[in-house]
C-alpha cells in the first residue's frame, strides 16, 4: 500500500486539473496576447481562470495576477511593496518562521540598508499578537507574514495584523504568504485588511508552474519582473495557459474549505492519538496547528534515515521544507528545540484525499522504524 503524505511539498493533481491542462495544450494553445481567434480563445480562458481564483478569495478579477509560482508571488509582493514605500520608512516586520522565498528577500533587503525585525515564535511554534504589536511602529513600511507555517503548521494571527498597523499610524502594507493556507483555511484578504496575498496551484491539487498574487485594487506596488507587460505589467512574460487552466480547475473542484478542514482534523486527531502511544516519538506541531501538517521527532533516528525507511515501506513524507533540502530547520531552531530533536524531525502532511487507512499505515511504519532502526543503531 502506497501512502503519499507529503502534501505540503506538493499535491497530486486532480483529474479536472489534468484534463484542463490537456485541453489548453491541445485545443486552446494560442498566446493570450495574440489578436487572432486562437489568441482570443486563450485570452478568454485566461480571464475565466482569473475569475475563478478571484472568487475563491472573494476578490475582484482585476485584483488577481498570475505568476509562475508562490516564490515569484512572494518576491513580487515584497520587493514591489518596499519599492513603493521606501520613502516612508526603512523598517520591515516579518517572522522567524518564514519560507525561504520570504526570508531570502529579507536578507537581500538588509544588505540594502533596511531594518528587518523577525518576530520570534514561542516554544510551540505560535506567535502572539502582542509580539507583533511590539514590533510594528510608524516607520514600518511592510509586514510580511505566512498564514500557515509549512513545517509545523502554526497558524499566524493574520486576521488582526491590519488593526495593529493602523493603531500604530504605520504606512505599512500587509503581505500574507498563503501558499500553505490557501483552500485550507477560510482567509478572505479584503475582510482582513490584507493588501497582498500569495497563493500557489500545486498545493491545492493543481499543476506546478503557476501561482497568483492578490493585490488590493487600492494598493500600488512597483513591478518586479519586467518585460512585455503581461498581467497589467505586474508579472511580464507569456502566461503559462495550461498550468493556469489546471489551477482554476483544481480550485473549482476543491470542494468546501470548511468540510475538508473538518475531515482532515479527524485524520490529524487519529494520527496524534496513535503517535502519543509510541515511546520516544515527540510531536513538534502545536495543538492548534493546521491539521493538514504534523511535525514529529523520532528519538535517535536521523530525519533522512526515517524518510528513506518510510519510502522503502511505501510511505512518502519529508524531513521538512522541500525548499530547504539538506539544511537544518531554521523553524525548529527558532522554536528552541534541542539539536537532537531537530535532527530527527520529519513532516507528515495530509490532504482531503488522505484516507484513514493511510494514517494507520503511517503509524505502523513509525512503530517498525522505532523497533528496527533503533535496534540496528544499538
Amino acid at each position: 500500500m502506497e501512502c503519499y503524505l507529503d502534501n505540503s511539498a506538493t499535491t497530486k493533481p486532480c483529474k479536472a486539473a489534468v484534463d484542463a491542462e490537456i485541453s489548453a495544450l491541445t485545443e486552446l494553445y494560442g498566446n493570450p496576447s495574440s489578436l487572432h481567434q486562437k489568441g482570443v480563445d486563450a485570452y478568454m480562458l485566461l480571464e475565466k481562470s482569473r475569475g475563478t481564483i478571484a472568487a475563491s478569495l472573494k476578490a475582484s478579477p482585476d485584483e488577481i495576477y498570475f505568476t509562475p509560482c508562490g516564490t515569484v508571488s512572494n518576491n513580487t509582493a515584497i520587493f514591489g511593496a518596499v519599492g513603493a514605500k521606501k520613502r516612508l520608512g526603512k523598517k520591515i516586520v516579518t517572522t522567524a518562521l518564514e519560507h525561504p522565498s520570504v526570508e531570502k528577500c529579507m536578507e537581500r533587503l538588509e544588505e540594502s540598508g533596511f531594518e528587518v525585525v523577525r518576530v520570534q515564535p514561542q516554544s510551540d511554534g505560535n506567535i502572539s499578537l502582542k509580539d507583533f504589536e511590539n514590533a510594528i511602529d510608524e516607520n514600518t513600511i511592510l509586514v510580511s507574514v505566512m498564514a500557515v507555517n509549512n513545517e509545523v503548521g502554526s497558524v499566524m494571527p493574520t486576521e488582526n495584523l491590519k488593526k495593529i498597523i493602523k493603531s500604530k499610524n504605520s504606512p505599512a502594507l500587509l503581505h500574507v504568504d498563503d501558499v500553505q493556507g490557501y483552500m485550507k483555511i477560510p482567509l478572505c484578504p479584503k475582510s482582513c485588511g490584507i493588501d497582498l496575498m500569495s497563493v500557489s496551484a500545486h498545493k491545492v491539487h493543481g499543476p506546478k508552474g503557476v501561482g497568483a498574487l492578490y493585490i488590493n485594487k487600492n494598493v500600488r506596488i512597483n513591478p518586479y519582473i519586467l518585460g512585455g507587460g503581461q498581467e497589467n505589467n505586474m508579472c511580464s512574460g507569456t502566461q503559462g495557459m495550461p498550468a493556469i487552466a489546471g489551477f482554476a480547475a483544481a480550485v473549482e473542484n476543491g470542494g468546501s474549505v470548511e468540510k475538508n478542514l473538518k475531515y482532515t482534523a479527524k485524520l490529524n486527531l487519529r494520527l496524534r492519538e496513535r503517535i502519543k502511544e509510541i515511546p520516544g516519538v515527540h510531536i513538534n506541531s502545536p495543538e492548534n496547528a493546521l491539521p493538514y501538517i504534523i511535525n514529529i521527532s523520532i528519538d535517535e533516528i536521523p530525519s533522512q534515515v526515517s524518510v528513506n525507511f518510510f519510502s522503502m515501506n511505501g510511505v512518502y513524507i519529508s524531513a521538512g521544507s522541500a525548499c530547504s533540502k539538506g539544511h537544518r530547520s531554521n523553524v525548529l531552531q527558532n522554536m528552541g528545540l534541542p539539536p537532537d530533536r531537530i535532527d530527527s524531525a520529519i513532516r507528515i502532511s495530509l490532504s482531503n484525499d488522505t484516507s484513514i487507512d493511510e494514517i494507520d499505515r503511517c503509524v505502523d511504519v513509525i512503530k517498525i522504524a522505532v523497533e528496527k532502526l533503533r535496534k540496528h543503531k544499538g
